[in-house]
């Protein structure tokens, strides 16, 4: 089986766009009497297959891939727009949303849930999200914003103790996050092109530099994009946290941090391959997400991962079948009950 971590829900049916453009509309406004009514949004089952068979799921098939843990797009969570209670009620939205779409195809996704991170406001709605995800929507993770701003880097580092409440609910539920940006409304970066990846660069140094994993030694943290500038400055990172009487770096990740491989191009997947242990990189495409194109010197997409995998010269079988589903079981047991299902059909 091959199990793609990350994967966006980014062709939803039109409704939603029209919902969250009124809602947004309303939260700035000083009256807010017209925020739209979550009654007012119909999205029928069949508008969701139109958008899913003809792109995610006949992609999944086209490329040889079985399952992709499917969480609401990123880009979206927008946990800056409105108040509290708007992103509340947003990241329900979309995360019963994407229930419906595993309930529709159970053999091919999983969830993930959004998290209602309104800067400044304490982690127990998020924890509480959570919950409800997982316990009764049958989730297996979340993505965690370490900059809920949208791009102006002022919430407390992930190594706070601000932060403490939601990992507690975490290791209660034995489930892991992936460190996930959204949004970004700081003109100064863009948002998938260098925000995201500046996000997953600043995750890791925060990390290696704190003693959060002795406070929670079964956290698990998946940092996407193939950990931004993690496998091209290793050595900086490596240098740093040696610097300040840090264990080496290979130890530090161990079984805590995790990075998976939305990274586009051959020679990018063997350095990462080639730096980062096998036992902590998680496949993964991002699929329909940050490049859809193809590219012209290869006539494949670029988030055509599976290629890029196939072809690294340092790995073994062993290694590929441990990025390609070992590690995911490893870092996301709640897996577990749904890809027996899909095994048993």
């Amino acid at each position: 089986m091959i199990i793609d971590c990350h994967g966006h829900y980014t062709t939803e049916p039109k409704d939603l766009h029209r919902f969250r453009k009124e809602q947004t509309a309303a939260s700035n406004a000083k009256d807010k009497a017209a925020l739209p009514s979550r009654a007012s949004l119909k999205i029928s089952d069949d508008e969701i297959r139109a958008g899913i068979e003809p792109n995610q799921l006949r992609l999944q098939r086209e490329r040889g891939t079985d399952l992709t843990i499917f969480s609401p797009r990123a880009s979206g969570m927008g946990h800056h727009i409105g108040d509290e209670s708007v992103s509340l009620e947003w990241s329900q939205i979309c995360n019963d949303l994407i229930h419906r779409v595993c309930a529709l195809y159970p053999h091919n996704f999983i969830g993930v849930c959004q998290l209602p991170q309104s800067p400044g406001v304490p982690l127990k709605n998020s924890a509480a999200e959570l919950g409800r995800c997982v316990e009764q929507l049958g989730f297996v993770g979340c993505n965690l914003n370490p900059d809920p701003s949208g791009g102006y880097f002022n919430a407390p580092p992930l190594t706070d103790k601000w932060w403490y409440p939601l990992y507690e609910k975490m290791v209660e539920l034995d489930v892991p996050a992936m460190i996930h940006v959204s949004g970004c409304c700081n003109p100064a970066m863009h948002t998938t092109g260098s925000y995201y990846l500046n996000a997953d660069t600043m995750a890791f140094m925060q990390l290696i530099l704190s003693d959060l994993f002795k406070d929670f030694p079964t956290l698990r943290l998946i940092i996407p994009h193939g950990g931004g500038a993690v496998p091209f400055h290793w050595g900086r990172f490596r240098g740093l946290a040696l610097q300040n009487a840090r264990p080496e770096l290979v130890d530090i990740i161990n079984n805590n941090i995790f990075f998976d491989t939305c990274v586009y191009h051959q020679p990018g997947i063997d350095l990462l391959t080639e730096v980062v242990p096998a036992d902590n990189i998680l496949f993964a495409s991002e699929m329909l997400g940050a490049v859809k194109g193809v590219d012209p010197e290869s006539g494949h997409y670029f988030d055509d991962t599976r290629r890029y995998i196939d072809k690294a010269p340092r790995l073994g079988d062993a290694d590929r079948r441990n990025i390609f589903e070992g590690n995911a079981r490893r870092v996301y047991p709640r897996l577990a009950a749904r890809t027996a299902i899909k095994a048993a059909v």
